[in-house]
């Protein structure tokens, strides 16, 4: 049974793969047998009831009708379940618990449907064909959640990236290293830490995992014969993330619309935001069991192609673009509470959207073997809406093209943070923009210019 300090570190974490909030009894009472399925189809955990949406603890009353309405709509579950539902009193407030056990006997069902767990939702799986190829392909454990007995949390697990984590997912400072773990599934019931746990807060983890990697490759042409540009990033996997960004934002040309004194309109030959979906839905979905398989990014002539190993589930290729299932359910639930995703099988028609909003053909989707994504690039130009570059403009133009490119690749930084770090050494007195806006330039300051 948790106890009032378990439950205010759980609430603390906020709603994930791990735990479900509900401010009282929901009208339609089956939605607590539909969370509870979902939990015991997956690692487990609880629903709590008596906090809201905002993370407080709110406390609520539920009397023995409504006792005997839960208790009977879990009880519909098959096969039967074994749940305790049981209240805690939290600093003078009424939080009830139903614990829900990983299931033994998967898949269960409720109202003849299956709900699995998806980040911090649960989805439904309608048809028997459905259902069966999702438990079948997943009949193994979920890579991301198999224990990773070399992870020593205490000495392992680099602060940094754990404070990373806990400001992105606006999560308490005060939540104790070892207890946010707890609360977000990440160690097993023996307190060991699981795959995710390394992927995402340890030191190096491709060193244990050497295919978990992106490796960017630019092309020379149409075809995979000359490569001019190979990088490949591993560590964490939100660093990999932006890593993965900024070198694609190097890579691609932006053409700049000028409309008299107004500002400038950055026109991209492939639209960033695109590549934001595809990077992790590729690193949320990619098949780590595929020792020999990494993320790949491809940059050609005409057109950009991001693959991950792992074709999609029988589930997700019934309703292509509409319905998602991710194969690591604890790094999805993770860049889920970062804000990294934004919810589920939103990518698909993100991507066909952006692609459409800028005149461009939509993404092509190939989902045999790899799933692989092909952006078809913008047809460049040299000019602007009312002039036109001359050729010396447009040396140096390139030129400081060049120089940003070469900081990107370097620092590993995206433009924005580039910016803000001239910033930062124009505020430390290190260098200086003198002249106007439009003609002006960087110096360095004499106590810094040897």
């Amino acid at each position: 049974m948790l106890k009032a300090l378990q439950i205010q570190e759980l609430v603390k974490g906020g709603e994930g793969y791990n735990v479900d909030f509900k401010r009282t009894v929901p009208s339609k009472v089956k939605e607590i047998s539909d969370e509870v399925a979902s939990f015991a189809n997956a690692a487990g955990s609880y629903v709590l009831i008596g906090v809201d949406n905002d993370n407080r603890i709110i406390g609520a009353e539920i009397d023995n009708n409504k006792r005997s309405a839960i208790q009977d709509t879990i009880g519909e579950i098959f096969p039967a379940l074994k749940c305790e539902f049981y209240l805690v009193d939290v600093e003078g407030k009424q939080v009830w618990v139903i614990d829900v056990p990983s299931g033994k006997d998967k898949p269960y069902i409720t109202g003849d449907v299956i709900y699995v767990r998806e980040g911090a939702n649960c989805q439904k799986l309608r048809s028997a064909e459905e259902m069966w190829a999702f438990f079948a392909e997943f009949a193994k454990i979920f890579y991301d959640a198999i224990p990773c007995r070399w992870l020593d949390i205490d000495k392992d697990v680099e602060p940094h990236n754990f404070q990373i984590f806990m400001e992105m997912a606006n999560l308490s400072h005060t939540l104790p290293l070892r207890r946010l773990f707890e609360s977000l599934e990440l160690l097993t019931e023996e307190g060991i830490a699981k795959n995710v746990t390394a992927l995402f807060f340890g030191r190096e983890p491709e060193h244990k995992f050497p295919h978990a990697i992106i490796r960017c490759l630019r092309f020379k042409g149409f075809d995979k014969v000359h490569i001019i540009d190979d990088k490949t990033f591993g560590g964490l996997l939100y660093q990999q993330y932006l890593n993965a960004l900024s070198w694609i934002e190097s890579k691609l040309e932006v053409e700049y619309i000028i409309k008299g004194t107004g500002p400038r309109e950055e026109i991209w030959e492939i639209p960033l935001d695109v590549f934001k979906e595809s990077i992790r839905n590729a690193i949320c979905h990619r098949d780590l069991y595929e020792e020999g398989g990494t993320i790949m990014m491809e940059v050609y002539d005409d057109r950009v192609e991001t693959s991950n190993p792992g074709g999609l589930l029988p589930v997700v290729a019934a309703e292509f673009g509409h319905k998602s299932m991710s194969r690591n359910p604890l790094i999805f639930g993770l860049f889920t509470r970062m804000q990294v995703v934004e919810k589920v099988w939103s990518g698909i028609p993100r991507m066909r959207g952006l692609m459409k909003e800028a005149g461009l053909p939509e993404p092509k989707f190939d989902t045999q073997g790899f799933f692989t994504v092909t952006f078809t690039q913008r047809v460049k130009t040299n000019s602007s809406t009312d002039s036109t570059l001359n050729g010396t403009e447009q040396l140096v133009f390139d030129c400081i093209k060049a120089t940003l490119g070469t900081l990107i690749q370097q620092t590993n930084k995206s433009v924005r943070t580039i910016r803000r770090i001239v910033k930062r050494l124009i505020d430390c007195e290190i260098i200086e923009y003198k002249g106007s806006k439009k003609t002006g330039d960087y110096y360095i300051l004499n106590s810094y210019n040897d």
